[in-house]
């Protein structure tokens, strides 16, 4: 369903097991991201009245989000570490050139995001299915829905604001790219890395 073109090794989840408080800080910060982007695509591109809406209610989700992992942050009495670079995204944010149209920079922004959500979705699934934390586990299962919720929402519009074949093609490459950013990722604690 997600299009991912290479899956992440399972193994990743002992990593992840290692650190628990590590995954939730950046986890975190993962969700503050997402809202922050929600929130930059309406700055961006206030024209586009049905993206408006839909990332109004995205950046509430999100913001949810990043409370309940704090929340769950604090419940193991931890606090919130500081935010860490995401080597993921910035390798992922160098597949599509500087510069072009205005309408060509929003579908890349949208592609863009759809994949993050694609990669997260298929990380909590991960999670919610092979972590030991019986908590985290349902947590991350309850996760899992809307992440792919996003994933498609953002692949929807992309589709619908640019030329659908040339938009399908993009999509395709960035999987392609992704794949390879993905080969020398997944040995970290980290959301995506």
């Amino acid at each position: 369903m997600l299009g991912l073109k290479l899956p992440t090794d399972p193994r990743w989840v002992n990593i992840v097991e290692k650190n628990i408080e590590e995954i939730l800080t950046d986890h975190a910060y993962c969700e503050q991201k997402a809202a922050s982007t929600a929130v930059s695509l309406i700055v961006s591109f206030p024209e586009y009245t049905e993206l408006v809406q839909e990332m109004t209610a995205l950046v509430r989700e999100e913001i949810s989000h990043f409370k309940m992992v704090h929340d769950r942050i604090i419940a193991r009495g931890w606090v919130l570490g500081r935010e860490r670079k995401d080597q993921y995204v910035i390798e992922l944010m160098k597949f599509f050139p500087k510069g072009g149209s205005r309408q060509s920079h929003l579908v890349h922004r949208l592609l863009y995001a759809a994949l993050i959500e694609a990669r997260s979705c298929e990380r909590f699934r991960l999670l919610s299915e092979n972590i030991q934390d019986e908590e985290l586990a349902t947590f991350y299962r309850n996760l899992m829905a809307s992440e792919a919720n996003h994933y498609t929402m953002f692949l929807a519009f992309a589709r619908k604001y640019g030329d659908r074949e040339e938009v399908d093609q993009k999509w395709q490459a960035l999987l392609e790219h992704e794949a390879g950013i993905m080969k020398d990722l997944g040995k970290r604690e980290t959301m995506h890395g």
